[in-house]
């Protein structure tokens, strides 16, 4: 038997046809555009930058500006679009104008990690307002369905296409209206407020990078000046000092041992202590030394606090091209700020397992036991170096019965692999925390296989915790491992001297036992 006409439930939505589902779209659209628009036009988002709490919201002016409260000018850059951003700074742990210029003029530098951060701040905020408005829009289609298409045929019988043509562009008109207001909304600054910096300080030799800086000339007193005037020059001194030696970094490559086939290289850093300087000049060193992963053994702080996230996120703009980065805290990196901030960044921070990492290569690391303890003992008070150094050669020497032995321990201080490499379950311990290299040293286990403990000086040069400054305060160090079939094979220091300098020590090779050989002996 055959129907006349097709079979539509009763009750039922209607038929989709094409222009139908082009209607739902277009109604979702005029509401969803303007609402996204304005949630981003009138959005910000609390971060923190150049070690204050900040608030950032984006602008239409195209310049990021930022402001330094009420005593310190603010500060405004172009940024090449006509999207810009408001960086409002708040509460800081300095209460010295000029350690907090000082510090200003030491980012200032180095600038690459706050940039990225505030840029993905506004690509943040504009995901958010898009997917709100998105799901807001939703309310479009869902009028005109409630209506129904019969009584919205009766209404849009009048418009032609050339009116709707008329009030689509006129919404985008009041839309940008709109924006123009939002963004009025703050004052905005008298002509002739904002002047370059030169001019506003024509006795001074500003840098040829700070050229297109402006600033608020209203607030330019004498002691201003002064502060301004240190800050400038502590930003030349500082970028002068690393520049140079980021620039003299490619010579290095015919002192540097470079890996072989087969072979695959890992740069250590350790106690960096916030000097974001050495991070340009740490990566020339790796690119030199054909270095393809980084290994951080902590210490990247002084206080573990988050206004030091500045020091996280130059380290990963750095190194952001590095599919493997493995770090741990050190003693300094307090709490769970530092390892949870870079998780974020992308690194894989170790904590009491085993992580494959490049090439074959079996990892095994810890945080240092006065900062966050390890794994599961996170939250247990009280761990000492000898429980903790025990526990990790019980990790490894499992691991190393079943048949995976642990290429590299990385651990803050060498004192919590002591029992691993007295037991013979590890090839090479890496740490850092003495400020000063020590290793390579081969350690002969209990059950005869030899293990190496090495440790890195300090990458940051600091002297104690402190390392922030326009130069070294102390002699700084990098240290290139080279890794053959997954076990290491040999250690290369790099060290910068307070003077900017470098000095390439020797490729040390380390002699393990052949793994083949110790198990037919075993059997």
């Amino acid at each position: 038997m055959r129907l006349s006409r097709p079979f539509r439930p009763r009750g039922g939505l209607p038929r989709p046809t094409p222009r139908r589902v082009a209607v739902l779209v277009v109604a979702w659209l005029l509401v969803a555009l303007p609402v996204a628009a304005a949630l981003f036009a009138t959005g910000s988002r609390s971060t923190v930058v150049a070690g204050h709490d900040a608030v950032v919201r984006p602008t239409f002016d195209g310049h990021a500006t930022l402001d330094l409260g009420p005593y310190i000018p603010s500060f405004r850059l172009p940024t090449g679009t006509r999207l810009g951003a408001a960086i409002d700074l708040g509460a800081t742990e300095l209460d010295s104008y000029e350690a907090l210029i000082e510090r200003y003029a030491f980012i200032a530098s180095q600038p690459e990690g706050q940039v990225a951060k505030v840029r993905a701040t506004i690509a943040d905020l504009a995901l958010d307002s898009a997917v709100l408005g998105a799901v807001i829009g939703l309310a479009g289609p869902a009028l005109v369905l409630l209506v129904g298409w019969s009584r919205w045929r009766e209404l849009t019988h009048p418009w032609t296409l050339r009116r709707t043509a008329l009030a689509g562009m006129s919404a985008v008109v009041l839309l940008a209206a709109g924006l123009v207001v939002r963004d009025d909304q703050v004052p905005p600054v008298e002509s002739g407020d904002w002047v370059p910096l030169q001019e506003a300080l024509p006795d001074l030799d500003v840098p040829a990078e700070a050229a297109s800086l402006e600033v608020e000339s209203g607030l330019m007193t004498t002691g201003t000046r002064r502060l301004v005037e240190s800050a400038l020059d502590t930003y030349r001194t500082s970028l002068d000092f690393y520049r140079e030696l980021v620039e003299a970094a490619p010579v290095l490559a015919s002192q540097l041992r470079q890996p072989e086939e087969g072979e695959v290289v890992g740069l250590l850093v350790s106690d960096r202590h916030d000097n974001v300087g050495m991070d340009p000049v740490a990566r020339a060193v790796a690119d030199a030394g054909g270095a393809t992963f980084l290994l951080d053994a902590g210490d990247d702080t002084s206080t573990g606090s988050s206004w030091e996230s500045f020091s996280l996120e130059s380290l990963a703009e750095a190194f952001g091209d590095y599919d493997d980065r493995y770090g741990i805290a050190g003693n300094h990196d307090n709490g769970d700020f530092v390892t949870d901030r870079l998780d974020e960044l992308g690194f894989t921070t170790l904590d009491g397992e085993v992580v494959d990492g490049p090439e074959g290569i079996r990892l095994l690391g810890v945080s240092d036991v006065r900062s966050s303890g390890l794994g599961s003992w996170r939250d247990e008070r009280g761990v000492t170096f000898e429980e903790q150094s025990t526990r990790l050669a019980d990790l490894a020497c499992e691991r190393d019965a079943d048949g995976e032995r642990i290429s590299t321990l990385l651990v803050h201080d060498a004192n919590s692999a002591r029992v691993a490499l007295e037991r013979g379950c590890v090839d090479l311990v890496l740490a850092g925390h003495l400020h000063v290299q020590v290793g390579p040293t081969p350690v002969v286990g209990e059950n005869g296989r030899t293990g190496y403990t090495y440790t890195n000086g300090t990458t940051g040069g600091a002297a104690y915790a402190l390392a922030i400054g326009s130069k070294l305060r102390r002699d700084a160090e990098v240290s290139l491992v080279t890794y053959r079939d997954g076990r290491p094979a040999g250690i290369q220091p790099v060290v910068v001297r307070t003077t900017g300098e470098y000095e390439v020590g020797d490729w040390t090779p380390l002699q393990l036992d052949d793994i083949a050989a110790t198990e037919d002996v075993r059997e």
